[in-house]
């Protein structure tokens, strides 16, 4: 039977628990709270989070980093993006040859701007051999996929390791599909966060469907600016990781960043909106890491630029006349 190991135990964490099961694989999960791990050992569902999800008997649980290291060569870090650096130092001492890793977290590292992938290589590399460090993602929304509603994804790595990420993952209702764009992934899935606080927003003002085509659209050109100055290929942008995650959550009631959005539109505070909630809303460290990239870049980020504002305090209403009074530019003009 195919194991694999996956860290946190998250939305995300739990639903790709549930799909390796699903796929025939035996899991390890990776808890960091004790009365989290005893939850999901006894009634083998999460105190919070998921409430419908079961974790069959093909998921054991654990707190012990090491204990989930050691247990298979194939792992997924599905932790919150400012956390991996610790998680990754943590886990240094167990990382062997033949190691395969897939970043199932979604941002980007405010302190040094970089994607996930990177703050991995950059604790692993004083280790003996360094592992094949990917990406999962796309738009899966955790509520449905861990109900059993079909989804698809894009795996970032070689034709071989992707047939093992298949094999692990990819034989329940989460379709697959190979990537070699890590860039374009990471990027994809970390940029839409921000821009999915712009939606958020468009919706707690009451504006219409319209308005968030718009944003959408152009917020996607947006992304696209900045994932190409750092190496992506713009093609990926318009794929699973990029424009469907990014329609899929702007769509989404149960996106926290649109949620986040919407609350700072009728006037709650970020401290506010923090405190309401135990999970993490991504899109927040995001913006202050993609828009330090676009200045440092010189890159126009008029979207990202307004919802850092907001962020810091800024009405919403005045972003918006803001945006319309641009200077006019062509539309394809990245």
């Amino acid at each position: 039977m195919a194991r694999i190991s996956i860290f946190g135990s998250g939305n995300w964490g739990l639903t790709l628990a549930h799909l390796a099961e699903q796929s025939g694989s035996q899991v390890m999960l990776w808890a960091r709270r004790d009365e989290v791990a005893q939850a999901l050992r006894t009634a083998r569902r999460h105190p919070v989070f998921l409430p419908h999800l079961r974790l069959g008997a093909q998921v054991a649980v654990s707190t012990d980093l090491n204990e989930v290291a050691t247990f298979s060569r194939h792992w997924v870090v599905a932790v919150p993006s400012q956390h991996v650096r610790a998680w990754a130092r943590a886990v240094a001492p167990q990382v062997v040859p033949g190691l395969q890793v897939l970043s199932a977290s979604k941002g980007l590292e405010v302190s040094t701007r970089l994607r996930l992938s990177q703050v991995m290589h950059k604790e692993w590399q004083w280790a003996a051999s360094m592992p094949a460090v990917g990406a999962i993602s796309g738009p899966n929304l955790a509520a449905e996929v861990s109900r059993g509603e079909p989804a698809a994804a894009v795996v970032v790595a070689d034709p071989v390791g992707f047939q093992g990420w298949v094999e692990r993952l990819g034989r329940a209702h989460l379709r697959l599909y190979r990537q070699a764009d890590l860039v374009g992934v990471e990027l994809g899935g970390a940029l839409k966060n921000v821009l999915v606080i712009a939606v958020g927003m468009a919706d707690g003002l009451g504006l219409g469907d319209s308005t968030k085509a718009a944003l959408i659209t152009r917020g996607l050109h947006e992304m696209g600016r900045l994932a190409t100055t750092l190496g992506a290929n713009w093609s990926t942008l318009a794929g699973l990781s990029g424009l469907g995650d990014l329609v899929a959550t702007a769509a989404s009631p149960h996106s926290r960043n649109r949620q986040c959005g919407q609350a700072l539109a009728q006037g709650m505070s970020m401290a506010e909106i923090l405190g309401q909630t135990p999970m993490v809303i991504e899109g927040v460290p995001t913006a202050h890491a993609a828009f330090a990239l676009g200045r440092h870049y010189q890159l126009t980020m008029p979207i990202t630029e307004q919802v850092v504002a907001i962020l810091g305090g800024k009405p919403v209403a005045d972003a918006l006349p803001e945006l319309m009074a641009r200077a006019l530019v062509d539309e394809t003009a990245l």
